[in-house]
């Protein structure tokens, strides 16, 4: 099946480890120039020489935390380099999640840097892409958020408010921007064997006295498919939601969850 996304410019964030990495190497697979970010230039680098490795073709990359106005700028400087308002085609909003608690747990500064983290990098990395898109009449736009926005994770307090306003936030611009061929939809994984899920599993272990394993365990017996999910399984439905084949497909929250989320809609 041809994607369509041969040559098209692709923005990943948070591509060195986890769900981002598996997006841009599968993306990369279906022949879209990169561009890669991540905090870590060191795991960066690695990420793209997997994707060298397996396409021939090595990534652009920008090491920079999005979660901050000076990352944003070095992502824009790329972004913007051979056109003011931007060349990408495909954007991979994504981050790391904030960190786990109930709300008087939570020290207040947490909620700004949260907030940071995950609806304004989104906000602002949209700016940075939406005229481009709009100019060429053709765009993808996909957020990372969670089943947290289909069913709150009572531990997860900050994910479940920033990631259901970053659903909103889509929801609105796939409305206003779908005349000028741009999509945007949020994808929302469940339980998936990330490092990110590794640090859940322990926290929530120590607090409950109980060992990570019998937590994952717990993770993966939730799902109807009695396990957790790969980075790869969410990856094949991005690049998806990114090619040419997609385009009726806009608005939507899409649960990649091995059916843990069981209402009807």
């Amino acid at each position: 099946m041809d994607l369509g996304l041969k040559d098209k410019k692709a923005l990943v964030t948070g591509a060195s480890t986890g769900l981002g990495a598996a997006v841009a190497l599968e993306l990369a697979r279906e022949g879209a120039s990169l561009i890669i970010n991540s905090r870590s230039e060191e795991r960066l680098e690695k990420a793209a020489d997997k994707i060298e490795k397996t396409t021939g073709v090595r990534p652009q990359t920008v090491a920079a935390d999005i979660a901050t106005e000076k990352g944003l700028a070095l992502v824009r400087e790329v972004v913007c380099q051979d056109n003011k308002k931007g060349s990408v085609d495909i954007l991979f909003s994504n981050t790391g999640g904030p960190p786990p608690g109930q709300f008087l747990a939570l020290p207040e500064t947490v909620w700004d840097e949260s907030a940071n983290l995950l609806l304004n990098s989104a906000i602002k990395l949209t700016r940075m892409v939406l005229e481009g898109m709009i100019e060429r009449r053709w765009g993808r736009l996909i957020y990372l958020t969670s089943i947290s926005v289909l069913q709150p994770v009572d531990d997860l307090l900050l994910s479940n408010t920033y990631r259901a306003a970053v659903t909103a936030f889509c929801k609105t611009v796939s409305n206003n921007y779908a005349r000028f061929g741009i999509t945007a939809n949020c994808v929302c994984p469940g339980y998936t064997a990330t490092e990110r899920l590794q640090n859940l599993a322990q926290k929530w272990a120590n607090d409950a006295g109980k060992t990570a394993e019998d937590i994952l365990k717990g993770f993966g017996e939730g799902a109807a498919v009695k396990r957790v999910g790969q980075p790869e399984e969410l990856a094949a439905l991005v690049t998806y939601l990114a090619s040419e084949r997609a385009a009726f497909i806009t608005g939507s929250s899409i649960a990649v969850d091995g059916g843990a989320n069981r209402a009807l809609i």
